[in-house]
C-alpha cells in the first residue's frame, strides 16, 4: 500500500507546486494601480506646480504601466486642491502640493477643511529652491552684509513686499527680521508680477521672490540681487551669497514641491510610487528639466519629506505664532 499513498502525496505536492507557479501570473495580471492614476494640482494649467507635476506624469506613466492624468483644482493657495487629495478614496489619487499646503496651511487657518498633519501620506520631496532677496538696482551698501546694515539703520522708514498674508515670502521676510533686527514694513500684494513693479519703481525697499523670477530682473538691470535664503550657496543662482555669508545665522529657507497621496493609501502603493517617483526624479533628464523650471531635484523617500514637513512647519509656525498672523 505504500506506493499508492506516496502517489498521492506526490500527486497533492505537484498541484500545490502548480498553485504556487501561477501566482506571480495572477498578481501580475491585476496590478495596482489597476486603472489611471490622477496628480492633483491646487494652481492653474502653466503654474510651476502644474509644470512640475505634467513634467513627472509621462515618465512615472511608463514606470506604473497605466494613465497618469494631471488634474487641476485651483482656488484658496492650492488648498482646495489640497482638500480634494485628502479626501479622495479611489485609491489612484495623489497630489502635486507647495510646501505651504503642507506645512502652515492649518496654523494660518484653523477653519482649513484638512489638516495637513494628519491627512496625507508623504511619498516624495520632488524639488526644492530658495527665494532670492533683492532689492531696487540702487539699493545701498557694497555687499549683503552692508545692504542689511543700511536696512537696521533705516528701521520702519523701508518697506518690503510680498504677494499676499501668509505667503512663503511674507513669512520669509518676518523670519529675517527676527534673526536680523531690521524692522521694514509689511506691504501685501495681489501677486509677484505686483511686487517686482513696485521695486522697479521704488516703492519697495526689498523683498523675496522666486529664483525664476528675480535672477531674470537681476540680469536685466533692473533689481539688485542681496542673497539667497537657504542654508549655503544654490546652484540655480551660484553668483549670489547665502544668508550665512551675509552675516544672518540660522536661517535657511526654501520653497518647494512635493507628491503626497491621502492617508487611507496602503503603504505598499506609497513605497510603489514613492521608488518609481525617487528614480524618475533623480535622472539626468529630470534633473535638467526641474532645473529649467527653477527647481533642485531631490526625490526623497516619504521618511525625508515626512522630516521636511515637521521642520518647516516648527520653523514658520514660531513666526506665525509671535507674529498673530492668519489669514482666515
Amino acid at each position: 500500500m505504500t506506493p499508492p499513498r506516496l502517489t498521492r502525496r506526490a500527486a497533492v505536492a505537484a498541484a500545490l507546486l502548480a498553485g504556487l507557479a501561477v501566482l506571480p501570473a495572477a498578481h501580475a495580471a491585476d496590478p495596482w494601480p489597476g486603472r489611471p492614476l490622477r496628480i492633483i494640482v491646487g494652481f492653474p494649467a502653466g503654474s510651476s506646480p502644474d509644470l512640475t507635476a505634467r513634467a513627472l506624469a509621462e515618465p512615472l506613466e511608463k514606470a506604473l504601466g497605466q494613465p497618469v492624468i494631471v488634474e487641476n483644482k485651483v482656488g484658496a493657495g492650492g488648498n482646495i486642491g489640497g482638500d480634494a487629495v485628502a479626501k479622495a478614496s479611489d485609491g489612484h489619487t495623489i497630489g502635486l502640493m507647495i510646501n505651504g499646503n503642507l506645512t502652515i496651511a492649518k496654523l494660518l487657518n484653523p477653519a482649513l477643511r484638512y489638516d495637513p498633519a494628519t491627512d496625507f501620506a508623504p511619498i516624495s520631496l520632488i524639488g526644492v529652491a530658495p527665494l532670492v532677496l533683492v532689492a531696487p538696482a540702487n539699493a545701498p551698501g557694497a555687499d549683503a552684509r552692508a545692504f542689511l546694515a543700511a536696512a537696521r539703520a533705516a528701521g520702519d522708514k523701508w518697506s518690503y513686499g510680498s504677494p499676499g498674508v501668509g505667503t512663503v515670502g511674507h513669512l520669509g521676510m518676518e523670519l529675517l527680521k527676527a534673526r536680523t533686527g531690521i524692522q521694514p514694513v509689511h506691504v501685501p500684494y495681489p501677486g509677484y508680477p505686483q511686487v517686482f513693479n513696485a521695486l522697479a519703481a521704488g516703492d519697495l525697499q526689498l523683498s523675496m521672490l522666486p529664483p525664476a523670477l528675480a535672477l531674470a530682473q537681476i540680469k536685466g538691470g533692473k533689481l539688485r540681487g542681496i542673497g539667497v535664503t537657504s542654508g549655503g550657496r544654490s546652484p540655480l543662482a551660484p553668483d549670489l551669497p547665502s544668508m550665512a555669508d551675509a552675516g544672518v545665522k540660522n536661517f535657511n529657507l526654501e520653497i518647494w514641491n512635493a507628491v503626497v497621496a491621502p492617508a487611507s493609501m496602503p503603504p505598499a502603493h506609497i513605497k510603489k510610487l514613492s521608488d518609481a517617483l525617487s528614480a524618475i526624479v533623480r535622472t539626468p533628464e529630470m534633473r535638467q528639466r526641474l532645473f529649467q523650471q527653477g527647481w533642485q531635484a531631490v526625490g526623497s523617500s516619504p521618511e525625508g519629506l515626512a522630516n521636511r514637513i515637521q521642520a518647516d512647519t516648527q520653523t514658520l509656525g514660531a513666526i506665525i505664532r509671535s507674529q498673530n498672523i492668519h489669514t482666515d
